[in-house]
């Protein structure tokens, strides 16, 4: 019964009252990204390497091969290195990038 009493709704047509504007807006946006890298790297065998100056080398050389000097008493430099298998070497790298942007636009319109 309450239903019967009330009047139906009517809406009104809506006419724009301007003639021009415009609208600005303004985004601005921020990434930063860090990565990490582990690089490891492996050796499966034995590696030995000898270098120098002023050294006796002979044509293959080993480990526990004694050297000698080519003129004794003289300067040299000796080096050695033997490597057996497991991690020949690791790097780790940790990079940060930041990344920040801003657009502005502006829209002009009539009617």
């Amino acid at each position: 019964m309450l239903l019967m009493l009330m009047a139906p709704a009517k809406a009104a047509s809506v006419i724009p009252n301007f003639t021009s504007g415009t609208v600005t807006s303004e985004t601005t946006s921020r990434t930063e990204v860090t990565e990490i890298i582990n690089v490891v790297e492996y050796s499966n065998s034995n590696s030995y390497t000898v270098t120098g100056t002023n050294i006796n080398i002979p044509s293959n050389p080993a480990p526990g091969t004694n050297y000698t000097q080519l003129v004794p008493g003289q300067a040299f430099q000796f080096t050695e290195t033997l490597m057996t298998p497991g991690i020949a070497s690791e790097s780790l790298i940790e990079r940060n990038t930041v990344i920040e942007s801003t657009t502005n636009s502006v829209s002009v319109f009539t009617q």
